[in-house]
This record gives C-alpha cells, sequence and structure tokens, in this order.
C-alpha cells in the first residue's frame, strides 16, 4: 500500500462525523497504519470478534454486515475464510474507507460496498445470508433512518425488524444500546437492566430466532475485557463498565 493512499485513509477516518472513530482498524492495517495517527474509540471489537467466532462459522459463509462502520467485521469474517460480505453503511466517509482499503487488500471480489442504510421492510427480497451482523444499530432508528416518533415506537420496530432478517439469514449477531437514539434520556428499558433487554428480545422474537448463546463483557483483575457467556453474577449490570459494555452479545438462529 503506498504513502498517499495510507495517508487518504488515515484522513478519512479521522474525519469527525457521527459514530466516527468507533471501531478500531482490523488486522489487516497491522503493519500498514501507525494506530498513533488515528482518533480511535475502541468498542472492544477483538473482544466481541473472538467470542463470535467461537460460536458462529464464518469460513465459506456468506455475511450481511449492516452499520458496517470502518469495516472491522467485514474485514475480519474474510480474514476467516467468509465466501462474500455484503457490507452496508449509511455514512459516505465510512463506506470510502471500506472501498478504498478493500481495493487495496484485493478484496473487491470478495466485499461488495453498499453506501446506503440497509432497508429493514416487510418483504424483504434480497439473496440469502448464512450469518448476519447487525451490531449496535436498531436503537438509532428515527434517528439514523426510519420514522419513528417515540420509545414505544422504536421498540416495535426495533423487534420487527429483527424478525424480518430471519427470513434471510441462519444466524443472526446483534447488539442493542440501552438508549433510543443514543440518548440516556430516553431508555428503552425502565431500569436499565440487561434482563430486561434479554427478556425484550426472547418474548419479541419467540418463534422466530432461537437464542443460541448470550455474552456479556467482563473485566478481570488486570482491567482487561473478555466477553464470557451469561452468568447469575455477569447479568447484573456493571456501572463501572459503562453503557457499551453492559450491552448484552446475542447470536440467534432462525427457525
Amino acid at each position: 500500500m503506498n504513502r498517499d493512499l495510507i495517508e487518504k485513509l488515515i484522513n478519512i477516518y479521522n474525519v469527525n462525523s457521527k459514530h466516527s472513530n468507533y471501531q478500531k482498524l482490523a488486522s489487516n492495517f497491522d503493519g500498514i497504519i501507525d494506530t498513533s495517527c488515528l482518533n480511535v474509540f475502541s468498542r472492544y471489537e477483538d473482544e466481541r470478534f473472538s467470542y463470535i467466532k467461537k460460536h458462529v462459522a464464518l469460513k465459506n459463509q456468506n455475511i450481511l454486515d449492516i452499520g458496517g462502520n470502518t469495516g472491522y467485521f467485514t474485514f475480519e469474517s474474510v480474514n476467516e475464510g467468509a465466501s462474500h460480505v455484503d457490507y452496508y453503511e449509511g455514512n459516505k466517509k465510512h463506506a470510502q474507507f471500506v472501498k478504498l482499503a478493500c481495493d487495496a487488500f484485493g478484496f473487491s471480489d470478495l466485499i461488495n460496498i453498499n453506501n446506503d442504510y440497509f432497508t429493514f421492510s416487510d418483504d424483504l427480497d434480497c439473496k440469502k445470508y448464512d450469518v448476519i451482523f447487525l451490531l449496535n444499530v436498531l436503537h438509532h432508528v428515527g434517528d439514523d433512518y426510519g420514522n419513528v416518533n417515540s420509545i414505544s415506537e422504536a421498540k416495535k420496530n426495533i423487534i420487527k425488524e429483527i424478525n424480518n432478517l430471519s427470513f434471510i439469514s441462519k444466524y443472526l449477531v446483534f447488539q442493542l444500546g440501552f438508549n433510543w437514539k443514543g440518548n440516556k434520556d430516553y431508555g428503552l428499558f425502565d431500569n436499565g437492566e440487561k434482563s430486561e433487554m434479554i427478556e425484550f428480545i426472547k418474548k419479541g422474537t419467540k418463534g422466530k430466532w432461537s437464542i443460541k448463546n448470550i455474552a456479556i463483557a467482563e473485566q478481570d483483575k488486570r482491567g482487561d475485557i473478555c466477553y464470557c457467556d451469561i452468568s447469575d453474577t455477569n447479568i447484573i449490570r456493571n456501572d463501572s463498565l459503562g453503557e457499551f459494555l453492559n450491552r448484552p452479545l446475542f447470536v440467534m438462529e432462525s427457525f
């Protein structure tokens, strides 16, 4: 990768926009881009992906990455042997970053880039997938996309959109924020508890999805984060970790 392209990627990544700097770079960039040049606020991508690939086969799979940001999960899926990834991202700069990197890595035949918000319609008429990544997108309904005007409406919409995906994929890897539009004044659940979110997803997707695994972030004595299977202890909200690390990570299988 030539120096001009590296500088261009750095400049695009560092553009200040909504949801910018949300992902660390995929391992493909190791030794190519000096991350000290980037304003990265990682959301523990490595830790989440480590859990995901233990529970979902990605090799030779057809994958849909909805709200793919700067492409961490898209690129790492290809690294794990995915046969194809359809990447959707409404942010123009993020999609531009992924397109440039995709071409540079020779992934153009493996990754299809869509600079659009994915359409969660009632009659999805698109190709089938083996795995869908839908990570921390749906609580932005009525803000980044869609016409929703209340919390109750947002919650109905979230369940409808999850369930619509059951017709086009075997597996769904899913996370949801606790606050509608990311605004702490608009809590989706009365007490902001993991158990409330889990019950909401379990009840709302009954008959469409089976929850195979739920992972919860834990912090060890050294301060390192690991995503572990749900337990009686880690299901309790831990405010010291912040809102993001309290979000459960769901692995779901369609009926």
